[in-house]
């Protein structure tokens, strides 16, 4: 799987970063994109990637500030146009189906492809099988929620080295053997797949996070996760301001980290007030002095789980 982030200011756009939308792409597993929060100006860095809006099957939003959610009318609008059929089902907190519903009258957009819209509260929004998706309620001046997203534990894979030592030469049967049968090969031998089967990998865990100040469900939703996305809107030394607008800083996303025990912490959501050039290693200083595999968000930026 791998992260794209199309936008990381957080209020308004800058000259060089928009405002939050991260894509999923589920490389391996689906082909298809997730895309989480979709502020103004979205599908123009969806333009810019190397996916196309067609790609997107699912659409979660975090909450309902503008900054999150003013490119949504567009981006719905301009996949219609695109002449896909393919179906879109978007989550979002209570009042979402009202914003979508009534800009798309307003435009009289023309919507050909099914779109369904589901509204939550928290808990788990759904389990396929492969993927399982909850949201979890967060701290911040308007209801804000994050994103679990839990892979199922993938299909074990053959021990190819130990099947190539005791000869057993490649052949259409590997599809029956990586399926657990038993078969028997040209020369006689009853081979059990179960037995060349190596231990099965643990699914990939992602928690995706929208606005909030430090809270009790920050590490519910992070516990163990391979990858936090997490928002740091301000510096260290601003965090009265931080708490004043339902933030969090830099070193507060870090200690989450910390103690939700994640391998892997991206900061994304980061005030215009912050440069590339002059800031942004500060402020990942400030994250890796708490939990040191952290990372800062930059518009484009793709990372691979």
């Amino acid at each position: 799987m791998k992260l794209i982030f199309l936008g990381t200011s957080s209020g308004v756009p800058s000259r060089y970063r928009n405002v939050t939308s991260i894509a999923l792409d589920l490389i391996g597993a689906r082909k298809e994109i997730w895309l989480f929060d979709c502020g103004e100006g979205s599908q123009q860095q969806i333009l810019q990637s190397y996916f196309s809006s067609t790609k997107i099957s699912k659409i979660f939003i975090t909450h309902l500030h503008g900054d999150h959610i003013f490119g949504l009318p567009g981006l719905l609008s301009s996949r219609a146009m695109s002449g896909t059929k393919d179906p879109l089902t978007l989550y979002g907190p209570v009042g979402i189906k009202h914003f979508v519903d009534t800009a798309l009258s307003i435009s009289s957009a023309y919507i050909d492809y099914p779109l369904i819209i589901n509204e939550f509260t928290e808990g788990e929004l759904f389990d396929e099988g492969d993927f399982k998706v909850s949201a979890y309620s967060l701290k911040h001046r308007i209801e804000s929620f994050g994103f679990r997203i839990e892979q199922a534990p993938l299909a074990p894979n053959l021990d190819i080295a130990r099947l190539e030592q005791q000869n057993i030469m490649k052949g259409p049967w590997l599809k029956n053997l990586k399926l657990g049968e038993t078969i028997q090969l040209d020369d006689g031998r009853i081979i059990h797949g179960k037995e060349y089967l190596l231990p099965a990998k643990q699914g990939l865990k992602l928690a995706i996070f929208g606005d909030t100040m430090p809270c009790e469900n920050s590490l519910l939703l992070a516990k163990e996760v391979d990858v936090m996305v997490h928002e740091t809107t301000h510096e260290h030394a601003l965090a009265d301001k931080a708490a004043q607008y339902g933030h969090s800083t830099t070193t507060q996303a870090a200690q989450i980290a910390k103690e939700a025990n994640v391998k892997c912490l991206i900061a994304t959501h980061i005030s215009t007030r912050y440069f590339k050039e002059t800031d942004f290693q500060r402020l990942l200083a400030e994250c890796q002095t708490i939990f040191p595999n952290s990372y800062l968000a930059h518009d484009f930026m793709e990372f691979e789980l």
